[in-house]
């Protein structure tokens, strides 16, 4: 397996080598949320827009913008029987590339310079300027400049300064109201109480255009030393409870407020927290030791140590979901043939349902419910997985055996990364109460939960390395595990292609599908 770090600044591996070297696991009690926790936590439980992906699509925008105008006046002056189309639409793609790269080097796209477009309309006009003295240069350059027309370049002028300063009042404006509804901002839980994180608290409330929404504080300690109140906000719990807040809950941030001194309780910290799907900083606005600048992030200009980056984020989950959308819709096509016949053949064969739905762990440890087509009895079905499947298990029909040798009975499962409850490619799901031994997985396996950081998948990396089928004895799902992660933190487009690509090749082993 790949050796390749994490993006964050924390090895994982060696967080679990420091659990491991403590007491023994034992099975985790199911934790509850306070009264007021379950409130707050209820208040976030939709998605909200990151402003790295609203940016982001300002970008798109702004681009479609200035490349419309110039056909719009193209279209309506010289017209588009002229011979020297291909010229015209060269230099409105050209100018469309050229405001982005110049507004994004200007800063033009950073949310606190969106929020003010009257405030930074300056800042336009000059990238608006410098596109066109570059347009009047590349076409001096390659002797063409004879093939514009000045009304086209004049009215190209106005007509895409005007749009573009429209789009940027409407931009404003569509931030102003997804902020107030809560739609568009980052939420971040701060982690630690007592002074330091009233000093932080006081610290970010100070910056310009803050797009950080403070949910609560979870602090281990008793009131004594972390107060119930820093700075208007409540202490919701524990951090045990933290991570089941963070599973009601749409956070995207937890920030450390510990001193970066404090190193044994840090880390205590990350090994409780590493599974979760969230961005982890440490706060170091209070910290004596000072590291170059380029070793912090910043929110506004409160310095941070990222310590974890939320795997899958933004526009690389745009990306896998257009991955998933496509090639479901093509592996539908592809495998209806199949699927049609194994549905005939599972209904002549046993009486009862052809799919069978299964409650499995998803997403941030979310249920899901799971297709497969039905491979066992109907009376007999085990929708929990309390009892794997082993060898000749009397509980499964002949064309049951079939299809779990083949993996045809997971076909169904393209629905569901079409409907976004699974990805193509990800760590296997479990059923709910799936075990080894009579333990849980999650009790056999410490950090067993951070699997759940991303969506889990049809086919995964575990899989085609040969970790499939039954799991009957605590190694094979240690080694899943260990895959799996190895897959989060080494995550791309290629590896997921790879993966699928390899599957059909690694599944013609059925030593352990039974």
């Amino acid at each position: 397996m790949s050796e390749k770090k994490h993006k964050g600044s924390f090895d994982r591996k060696a967080l679990q080598k420091q659990h491991d070297s403590g007491a023994a696991s034992t099975p985790a009690e199911k934790v509850e949320l306070s009264p007021l926790a379950m409130k707050v936590a209820a208040q976030y439980k939709n998605e909200s827009i990151s402003p790295a992906l609203f940016t982001g699509l300002m970008r798109i925008w702004e681009f479609a913008v200035v490349a419309l105008c110039g056909i719009a006046v193209y279209l309506s002056y010289v017209g588009a029987e002229s011979i020297h189309m291909l010229e015209y639409l060269f230099a409105n793609i050209l100018a469309a590339a050229l405001y982005v790269i110049f507004a994004q080097f200007s800063s033009g796209y950073r949310p606190s310079v969106l929020r003010k477009p009257f405030r930074y309309l300056g800042r336009l006009i000059i990238c608006w300027a410098g596109v066109f003295a570059v347009l009047a240069i590349v076409a001096f350059l390659l002797k063409i400049s004879a093939v514009y027309s000045r009304i086209w370049f004049a009215g190209f002028v106005i007509s895409g300064f005007i749009a573009l300063t429209i789009s940027r009042f409407l931009a404003a404006k569509l931030m102003r109201i997804l902020a107030r509804s809560g739609r568009m901002e980052r939420r971040a839980v701060i982690v630690g109480g007592g002074q330091n994180a009233e000093d932080l608290i006081l610290e970010l409330n100070k910056q310009p255009d803050n797009d950080i929404r403070i949910c609560g504080i979870f602090d281990d300690r008793g009131d004594r030393r972390s107060p119930p109140i820093v700075a208007g906000y409540p202490k919701l719990g524990n951090i045990s409870e933290l991570i089941e807040f963070a599973r009601v809950a749409r956070i995207d941030m937890l920030i450390v407020s510990l001193p970066i001194s404090a190193e044994e309780r840090v880390l205590t910290l990350m090994q409780k927290l590493w599974v979760l799907p969230v961005d982890i900083r440490l706060s170091a606005h209070a910290a004596n030791m000072r590291l170059r600048p380029r070793a912090y992030s910043y929110i506004g200009s409160v310095p941070m140590l990222d310590i974890l980056d939320k795997p899958i984020n933004d526009w690389d989950a745009i990306a896998k979901r257009l991955f998933d959308i496509v090639f479901s819709l093509f592996g539908i096509v592809l495998f209806s043939p199949v699927m049609l016949a194994t549905a005939i053949a599972i209904k002549l064969d046993s009486k009862g349902p052809v799919i069978f739905k299964q409650k499995r762990h998803g997403f941030n440890n979310e249920v899901i419910n799971v297709w497969k087509f039905r491979s066992m009895y109907s009376d007999q079905c085990d929708p929990t997985a309390k009892l794997a499947v082993t060898k000749n298990d009397s509980r499964v029909t002949r064309v049951g055996r079939f299809i779990r040798k083949t993996s045809i009975d997971e076909l169904p499962q393209f629905f569901n990364s079409l409907g976004g409850s699974l990805s193509l490619v990800g760590p296997r799901p479990h059923a709910i109460s799936a075990n080894s031994n009579n333990m849980l997985y999650n009790d056999v396996v410490d950090g067993y939960f951070a699997r759940h950081k991303v969506k889990p998948g049809v086919t995964g990396w575990a899989q085609i390395n040969g970790w499939r089928g039954e799991i009957d004895k605590p190694e094979k799902i240690v080694m899943r595990t260990e895959y799996d992660l190895n897959y989060i933190e080494n995550w791309s487009l290629l590896f997921d292609l790879k993966i699928l690509f390899l599957t059909p090749v690694r599944l013609m082993n059925t030593e352990n599908a039974y």
